[in-house]
């Protein structure tokens, strides 16, 4: 039962009403009838489930619009449907809104990210230790070091990087690597044993990505190969392309590569999740 007195069943009929004058019903069947699949990113050992929850659409603008009680209830709906993986970003400024979000729901059971923009030693340190303040828990499970671009950032960001394996070593952090606005820097990374998990832009459309799809095709299949966790951005863009057709193809196109093991988009309600989840289905099906 929900917030607003509905069932399960009600919630999930009315909204195949709503979505049938959409002509997205099928996709709301499917998802309704399946769990999301749960991936292993990389060699982390670290299970997740294969749809992911952003929060970064335009910068976070839209999930900060929902409200705290709005996102909250987005999140416990995704997580009643199998998504456990949110991610965040200090840049988000979306860390309350998960931190509300997360009561009422096993701690153990959801894959938490997020991401440092900074770039010195001691601003990582400080960094780790005011995100688990402001997401009320006491580890997270992924922390990214945001928006690389320059092939040489492991060697010229060692030092944030020492900070990070420090973190992971007393339990802070379970894993840690860095989020991609560039195909030249995650593929030089990928030799990087002390980076566990990178995030790259990946779309067929060549939409806010960073190369041609084969290009970054190439990357996500390089870093899956060296163990890497591999997890996917900008999977519908960033306005979430024109149509359902366009989003099927994307989805399909990213689970066919093989190689990158997870995704976050950003949602605004429910039934874009149902109808993404519908779209996993036939992609996994």
């Amino acid at each position: 039962m929900d917030a607003n007195g509905m069932s399960r069943r009600e919630f999930l009929a009315s909204s195949a009403a709503t979505l049938g004058a959409l002509g997205m019903v099928g996709s709301v069947a499917k998802a309704a009838h399946a769990d999301v699949d749960e991936v292993v990113l990389g060699s982390t050992g670290i299970r997740t489930s294969r749809l992911g929850l952003g929060t970064g659409t335009y910068g976070g603008r839209e999930q900060r619009l929902l409200g705290s009680e709005g996102f909250a209830r987005l999140v416990h709906e995704a997580y009643d449907r199998g998504v456990r993986f949110i991610d965040c970003s200090d840049s988000y400024w979306t860390h309350g809104l998960i931190r509300h979000a997360l009561e009422g729901l096993p701690r153990e059971s959801l894959f938490i990210q997020t991401k440092t923009d900074a770039r010195d030693a001691a601003l990582v340190r400080s960094d780790i230790d005011r995100f688990l303040i402001e997401l009320d828990v006491e580890y997270i499970d992924s922390v990214l070091m945001h928006c690389m671009t320059a092939p040489s950032f492991v060697d010229d960001l060692r030092p944030a990087i020492d900070v990070l394996l420090e973190a992971k070593a007393s339990g802070m952090v379970r894993a840690i690597g860095a989020s991609y606005h560039s195909v030249d820097a995650p593929a030089a990374a990928a030799s990087c044993a002390d980076l566990d998990i990178h995030m790259i832009r990946v779309n067929p459309f060549s939409v806010n990505t960073d190369g041609p799809p084969d290009r970054v095709a190439e990357v996500a299949r390089e870093l899956a190969d060296a163990g890497k966790g591999v997890i996917g951005m900008k999977v519908y863009g960033e306005s979430g392309f024109g149509s359902p057709e366009e989003r099927r193809e994307s989805i399909h196109h990213v689970v066919s590569l093989g190689s990158v093991h997870a995704f976050a988009i950003g949602f605004r309600d429910i039934a874009q999740i149902e109808e993404t989840l519908g779209h996993i289905a036939s992609a996994v099906g």
